[in-house]
């Protein structure tokens, strides 16, 4: 894979290791000196010596004392807190196809790992996961960190209409209460997975699909809140996103993309603390394939693909399947809205957490995605570290991880990645990443 996580970067640590360092030390201590620090909180980067031990942060300062440390020289090079998207699917992807029966054990980890190597260490399964997670201690294994791969947290089976799914779709296992008296108890079964946050979907899909019925996402929010859980929803409509705002829902899994938002739901956003999920990748997605997109050759895309998948994107009757789409101009539209959007948004003071719908499709790429969003997070006009506290700070505070991730700050989880150029010059120097860390270990370079 392009320079991620490179092996010879491991060994560069162990030839940068201070002599003053003695052999038979009891202690893990790290100290990496000279870095140009991007610490996530929007503080202004500074050059510092960052020191780890046991798998935290225990000094962030100029010149930290190195007796009995091992030191990493990072001069020239710029650390960040490790990426966190806030919305994914995880384990149904694979290939070209994206089902029920592609997800199994060796999937989720496989994919999990896929997103350690892109520097992402958080991520949050949007409600189409199923019962293999949660079985012989999996699930628990992953957010722990237990296991190799980015943490995995899940808000289980989520919440949509009544109607025919496919069997064997991935969306074949979700709930679906025809009436609000339903929702309590199918809250209590998905309860038992032990969710981050509970997912509904209220959108028509451009008038494809019936929208969810106002009286039950009420009551999936009224429940959801009877157990501390957060309630995520998937959104188009500024006339939806009104009303659940309204109805106290948590946080808008995607982003307003039939019209502008105005200065009403601003002001009401921020009064009932409601979060925002962009995803503006998804929306990109819809409408780049059409052409060839700039990015399309570059190695560190074509490295993140499912196999088989470069090959259709490029087939030149998929490009004319997704121009000659019907609804072609509304997601050229969706996007301009997107993008306009998330300006405006984050600019009002609402809080804005990185994510991008990666796995729910092929096209819909793990581990690139979440680049490309800070690239479009930038597009939109936010600065480069705006865009990385989004990512890291913010994402870490919707999925209520903050205190011990999301940013690096004395006394935090050690997840971090060391970058050979610097984000703020151009923000698509996250793609140069030299070493990630996960809770103080060097993250070894996985085989293609």
């Amino acid at each position: 894979m392009h320079n991620l996580v490179l092996f010879a970067f491991l060994l560069l640590c162990l030839a940068c290791t201070s002599p003053r360092q003695k052999s038979n030390t009891s202690t893990d201590k790290m100290i990496l000196r000279n870095v140009n620090l991007i610490d996530g909180t929007g503080r202004v980067a500074q050059q510092v010596d960052i020191a780890i031990e046991n798998g935290r942060l225990i000094a962030i300062d100029s010149r930290l004392d190195t007796t009995d440390a091992q030191v990493v020289n990072l001069s020239g090079k710029t650390v960040i807190p490790a990426l966190i998207s806030t919305h994914v699917h995880i384990g149904t992807l694979k290939g070209t196809t994206a089902n029920a029966a592609n997800y199994t054990r060796e999937n989720i980890l496989s994919q999990l790992r896929k997103y350690q190597q892109y520097g992402i260490l958080q991520v949050l399964s949007m409600g189409t996961d199923r019962p293999l997670l949660f079985e012989n201690q999996l699930y628990d294994s992953l957010k722990s960190g237990q296991l190799e791969g980015a943490r995995l947290f899940s808000a289980g089976i989520g919440f949509n209409v009544p109607g025919s799914t496919p069997p064997g779709s991935s969306m074949d296992l979700l709930y679906r209460p025809t009436k609000a008296s339903e929702v309590p108890a199918l809250m209590n079964k998905l309860i038992t997975y032990k969710p981050q946050a509970v997912k509904i979907w209220v959108d028509d899909f451009g008038g494809t699909a019936k929208k969810m019925d106002r009286t039950i996402y009420q009551a999936i929010i009224h429940e959801a809140h009877k157990h501390q859980l957060p309630v995520v929803a998937h959104v188009y409509n500024l006339a939806d996103a009104r009303q659940l705002v309204a109805d106290r829902v948590d946080v808008l899994g995607h982003s307003i993309r039939d019209q502008l938002v105005d200065d009403d739901l601003l002001k009401q956003m921020k009064v009932n603390n409601v979060a925002y999920i962009p995803t503006l990748t998804l929306d990109e997605f819809a409408v780049a394939y059409a052409a060839n997109p700039t990015w399309m050759n570059d190695p560190f895309f074509k490295q993140a693909l499912e196999p088989g998948v470069y090959e259709m994107l490029c087939a030149s009757d998929y490009q004319t399947q997704v121009k000659e789409d019907p609804q072609y101009q509304r997601k050229v539209l969706a996007l301009k809205h997107a993008l306009a959007n998330v300006l405006r948004i984050a600019k009002a003071g609402i809080l804005v957490g990185l994510g991008t719908d990666s796995g729910a499709s092929p096209t819909r790429v793990q581990g690139y995605a979440e680049h490309r969003e800070l690239e479009l997070l930038v597009k939109a006009g936010l600065s480069p570290l705006e865009a990385i506290s989004i990512a890291t700070q913010n994402a870490a505070k919707i999925l209520g991880i903050d205190r011990e991730y999301g940013t690096i700050e004395k006394g935090k989880v050690a997840d971090l990645l060391v970058l050979g150029a610097n984000p703020l010059t151009d923000i698509k120097n996250t793609h140069k990443i030299e070493g990630v860390m996960k809770g103080g270990k060097w993250v070894t370079k996985e085989s293609n």
